[in-house]
């Protein structure tokens, strides 16, 4: 087998990413694999060349999103940069089209989409379990608290529709997140967590 070029990852990327747009936009089932070409700027050949089937492809969407919310949450939770604004603005810039897939990919249903819901209720759990009230059912605030805040990806044309501004613009952002904060006890995150995404979402407001 040939190593695989710079070139190859490159244009393996475009061609996921156009997927990602359109599965976004228009769902699997109607989007495809010429379409995904088009847009992405290569041959219907090139894009079963890099990824089989479009069944492959969507495997290959749902694998990216789950390694990038592991990533984000890895590096602004476990790593304790939410109170920085270069973290944040990082996520502003390159969340809006992973999560407008997800929250498509949510409402249409996939073994995929059940499985990163899952992995993101399981690591909320580890995490409220370790600030403790031992006696709090921390599956089910865990489970609630996933899907109140997918919901903003999956309304989240409602809730701009809502603010008069984008919820993925910095502006919208903002806004978002500040409300989230307000309706959650700083008890419930942790109050070390809680203060580290205020200051985060105060220093971006700041950068505005």
């Amino acid at each position: 087998m040939r190593p695989i070029s710079e070139e190859d990852l490159t244009t393996r990327a475009r061609i996921r990413d156009a997927a990602l747009g359109l599965f976004a936009e228009h769902g699997v089932k109607a989007t495809t694999i010429r379409g995904i070409a088009a847009v992405s700027g290569v041959s219907p050949g090139l894009v079963q060349h890099h990824f089989g089937t479009k069944e492959e492809l969507r495997q290959a969407c749902d694998d990216y999103v789950l390694g990038y919310l592991r990533e984000q949450i890895d590096v602004g939770v476990t790593g304790g940069n939410l109170e920085k604004p270069e973290f944040i603005e990082n996520v502003h810039r390159t969340a809006p089209p992973l999560m407008k897939y997800l929250g498509r990919a949510l409402v249409d249903g996939s073994p995929g989409a059940a499985a990163m819901f899952d992995e993101l209720v399981t690591m909320t759990e580890e995490h409220l379990s370790h600030e403790g009230h031992s006696e709090a059912d921390h599956r089910a605030r865990a489970a609630v608290l996933t899907a109140m805040k997918l919901g903003i990806a999956v309304l989240h044309e409602h809730v701009s529709r809502a603010l008069g501004a984008d919820v993925y613009s910095t502006p919208g952002t903002v806004r978002v997140g500040k409300a989230q904060l307000d309706l959650i006890r700083p008890e419930f995150l942790g109050r070390e967590l809680f203060e580290q995404a205020r200051t985060g979402l105060d220093r971006l407001e700041e950068r505005q």
